[in-house]
């Protein structure tokens, strides 16, 4: 019975994602951002490469990241991904991703490709996103997906983001004129105090209302955080906890929906460190 349960959370899953794409949809990366409710529009760290690319422009050394999401307890409605940003001199701060959902009946993979510029108080990004949808039986479609996001200090301690994913509208297939989901965000960081982060972030997809997203970050120590957050649009609770030694940040998200139940996401980040000069 059990596993009937789960076959059949899956079969609605997958109906679903014709018309949501599953992860196609810009969904949160890393466990920071889905710790805050997936409100990441104005943060600035590796995964900014796939929430809002005008992020990485502030990162100034070579950035890694690798991450797992696994929902509901179903190895089927897992994903996994590889990012990497590396600040230039010359071409501004570049990013590559991989990414990768589902399981053999159907999934879906990314390889994306981001590029980023501090342009004054104003950060702009921009990424291009190879798709590929495979559904056993019925073959696969790729299309390539644009992106183009801001970021902006607007007084002190106040930071404002915004990103669109998939301006150009990609079509996935004629039938039904099937399109990968254009969802825009808006948000605004304000840093409280020196140790509590707040966000909030309003998000839409064309076909759908309004979501708003929120959450705040404490740290209690430098190498230890703690966060929470809300989704009004999955009506899902989020919290984590990040832990920073030397060079890498290890962290941990767990969301919860009443109906379906607990998701996991573990994400690890390495920042490569100059060495001091003479």
């Amino acid at each position: 019975m059990q596993h009937l349960l789960r076959v059949s959370l899956l079969f609605l899953f997958l109906c679903n994602s014709f018309k949501s794409h599953g992860q196609i949809n810009n969904t949160a990366v890393g466990a920071r951002a889905v710790s805050l409710g997936g409100a990441a529009v104005t943060l600035l760290d590796v995964w900014a490469l796939s929430n809002n690319p005008a992020g990485i422009a502030a990162l100034k050394q070579l950035e890694l990241g690798a991450y797992a999401h696994n929902r509901f307890s179903l190895k089927e409605l897992t994903t996994v991904g590889l990012l990497a940003v590396y600040p230039t001199q010359k071409y501004g701060t570049v990013g590559v991703d991989l990414q990768r959902f589902g399981g053999e009946l159907y999934n879906e993979q990314r390889l994306g490709l981001g590029l980023a510029h501090q342009l004054g108080v104003v950060r702009l990004g921009l990424k291009a996103d190879l798709l590929q949808v495979r559904v056993k039986e019925w073959g696969s479609r790729k299309v390539v997906a644009l992106s183009v996001g801001v970021q902006s200090e607007l007084v002190p301690g106040l930071t404002f983001g915004a990103h669109i994913f998939n301006l150009n509208q990609a079509k996935l297939a004629q039938f039904e004129d099937e399109r990968v989901p254009t969802v825009m965000k808006i948000g605004l960081g304000f840093q409280a105090a020196a140790k509590v982060l707040l966000v909030v972030e309003a998000e839409k997809e064309l076909e759908y209302p309004v979501a708003v997203k929120g959450g705040i970050e404490y740290r209690v120590l430098p190498s230890l955080g703690l966060r929470t957050g809300f989704n009004s649009g999955t009506r899902a609770g989020t919290a984590g906890v990040d832990v920073k030694f030397r060079q890498f940040q290890v962290a941990y998200a767990l969301g919860t929906q009443h109906q379906l139940g607990l998701s996991n996401y573990l994400s690890v980040g390495y920042t490569l460190q100059k060495a001091s000069q003479p």
